[in-house]
């Protein structure tokens, strides 16, 4: 039987670095959709450690081979202009806590208004306090 609703998911982020809680937001994703593309984001307000094109490739390396519904491109434009241009029917986003939401929120009606929904997938308890930020201080 077919799923109801889009079948292309779109996870943007800027992953650096791609943590377990993204891990678990992609592995979540998989299961609701029939295709995951995880959406390398060039976010010129951030300074990563690696071009998007390496951060890509590091994440198809962490994610288990049988994932053969999940891609991982790099994307240096906006998330609604890739869903657009693939056929992205809706954008995934991981939220931890309130302060993601309200951030999330806002982004979520600018897509929404580009005409590509969003759909929030919350944080497991023992994922939420771990974000890339603190993942990098981590690794310094």
């Amino acid at each position: 039987m077919p799923r109801p609703g889009p079948a292309h998911a779109v996870h943007p982020g800027t992953f650096d670095p791609f943590t377990p809680g993204h891990l678990d937001v992609v592995d979540r994703s998989r299961r609701l959709f029939a295709h995951v593309t995880v959406l390398v984001a060039v976010n010129g307000g951030k300074r990563p450690s690696q071009p998007a094109a390496a951060r890509a490739t590091a994440i198809r390396a962490l994610l288990p081979a049988d994932w053969t519904t999940v891609s991982v491109v790099a994307w240096p434009g906006l998330t609604a202009d890739y869903c657009r241009q693939r056929a992205g029917g809706v954008i995934v986003r991981g939220v931890r806590n309130s302060t993601d939401w309200q951030h999330e929120h806002d982004l979520a009606a600018m897509n929404e208004a580009l005409g590509v929904p969003t759909v929030f997938v919350p944080a497991r308890p023992g994922l939420a306090a771990t974000s890339s930020t603190a993942a990098r201080a981590l690794q310094t």
